[in-house]
């Protein structure tokens, strides 16, 4: 019982989350690679913000592909981050996406729709053997799994009990 109410929970909050504000207007997101690529590491959140752990996804790329905006906003940030390069975009839905190592084809201020090309994928993301992708997104504060953002198959809660 305790795992069924854990999982709704689970699946209350990412519906939460990733609800757009109600002034919002609603539009799919995309994968920030082409073709859709393999997921090498997992969106592993900390038990707390302080601690460490994995706040995006790894996606498995090659040096110099086009890297995407996921959805359609404008780009917060573009350069450098503790050596490496970065950039982020703001949704209209409430939702930052940072991308990385992506050496940078926009400016901050640019607006951008999804799927529209941000930069290029550079080699170096620390755990990847092969170049990958830093996909990450948050609402505020709040690291969120990427992946989320691709589900296709809208949530539906069922009772816990048959009526």
């Amino acid at each position: 019982m305790r795992f069924v109410v854990a999982r709704l929970f689970t699946v209350l909050t990412v519906a939460i989350l990733f609800a757009p504000p109600s002034h919002a207007q609603a539009t799919p997101f995309v994968w920030p690679l082409e073709p859709r690529p393999l997921v090498v590491r997992p969106f592993d959140p900390p038990e707390r913000e302080w601690l460490p752990g994995h706040r995006g996804v790894d996606l498995a790329g090659r040096e110099g592909q086009s890297v995407r905006a996921a959805g359609d906003g404008v780009v917060v940030f573009a350069g450098i981050v503790a050596t490496k390069p970065v950039v982020s975009v703001d949704h209209p839905s409430g939702l930052r996406t940072t991308y990385e190592p992506v050496v940078s084809s926009v400016t901050p201020g640019s607006r951008v729709r999804g799927g529209d090309v941000i930069g290029t994928l550079a080699s170096g993301h620390a755990g990847c053997v092969t170049p990958c992708l830093h996909w990450g997104v948050r609402r505020d504060r709040t690291y969120l799994d990427p992946l989320a953002l691709m589900r296709t198959t809208p949530i539906r809660l069922k009772p816990l009990t048959p009526s």
